[in-house]
């Protein structure tokens, strides 16, 4: 590892201010599942490393008519929270899924999603869940959907002198089903094959109102599938509906072959696991629309 300055600030405003002084030449640590790895391989060689631990008030959860959720919060945390469970119940199931509870108790959301490594789990659930990144800097805040957020592999919108703080969830229709499905061919603290978070929400008719679908481990960054949910609006969710919709994936993904698979096997599992998705999603929410 090579040798770095590193600082401690107790604010977000003083963390703002070294970003601003250092910007490309400082890199942020929060639980250091990501980092850490990156600085033991040189893939990374800062001359600062600005540790977040003592930013205790981005490790929140705040309920409103969605979810505010500090960019500190532990994956753990979310998967045990209430008021995850109660309004995106999808992001606490994603989190039981990652790696190992030693890992969920250091990775934080917010790291994941600056990380961007395009096989985590989370951020297609965010971009599944219609989620957007709140991005700070010491010239002003904006926030960034999901599905923008992303731009290149381990690369993101963010500017050398912003950060992450917050990450919002809008709440759900009560007729609406998700689901989160990981293929898994090795052991379960892997990467995914390939990674599928789905939402469905349903018409009073039974028919398709609003569709989801964003992948993970299927590209350079995590794709959201826009051809698949466009052909399933408006449509029954039966079996003809999930076998037609099903692959038109393929044309927005482009998987990297490595040990876990073939460029083409990961295509044709990309295609299984979308409709294993988007079928428990629907049955989901008709569950919830007769409830």
């Amino acid at each position: 590892m090579i040798p770095f300055t590193y600082i401690e600030p107790s604010s977000v405003d003083e963390a703002l201010a070294l970003l601003a002084r250092y910007g490309s030449e400082a890199r942020l640590l929060a639980g250091g599942t990501g980092l850490v790895n990156l600085l033991k391989q040189r893939l990374v060689r800062p001359s600062f490393v600005i540790g977040l631990r003592g930013l205790k008030p981005l490790a929140s959860v705040n309920e409103n008519s969605g979810l505010r959720i500090g960019a500190l919060a532990t994956l753990q945390s979310l998967e045990a929270s209430a008021a995850v469970q109660r309004k995106a119940a999808l992001l606490a199931i994603t989190c039981r899924h990652v790696a190992t509870i030693r890992v969920r108790c250091m990775a934080t959301l917010g790291g994941a999603v600056a990380h961007a490594d395009p096989n985590l789990d989370t951020p297609p659930t965010l971009i599944a869940l219609d989620g957007a990144i709140v991005a700070r800097s010491e010239r002003g805040q904006r926030n960034v959907p999901a599905d923008q957020f992303f731009t290149g592999y381990f690369e993101t919108v963010l500017e050398p002198d912003e950060m992450v703080t917050e990450i919002l969830l809008p709440e759900q229709p009560a007729t609406s089903g998700t689901a989160f499905v990981k293929f898994l061919p090795a052991t379960q603290d892997d990467y995914a094959t390939v990674s599928v978070a789905a939402l469905i929400v349903l018409r009073a008719d039974g028919a398709i109102a609003k569709a989801r679908v964003a992948l993970g481990a299927a590209a350079a960054v995590p794709v959201r599938a826009m051809a698949v949910e466009s052909a399933l609006i408006g449509r029954t969710a039966d079996e003809k509906t999930l076998y037609d919709t099903a692959p038109l994936v393929l044309d927005a993904i482009d998987p990297i072959a490595d040990f876990r698979g073939s460029a083409n096997y990961k295509r044709k599992m990309a295609v299984v696991h979308v409709r294993r998705a988007i079928a428990q999603a629907a049955a989901q929410a008709k569950q919830r629309a007769v409830a």
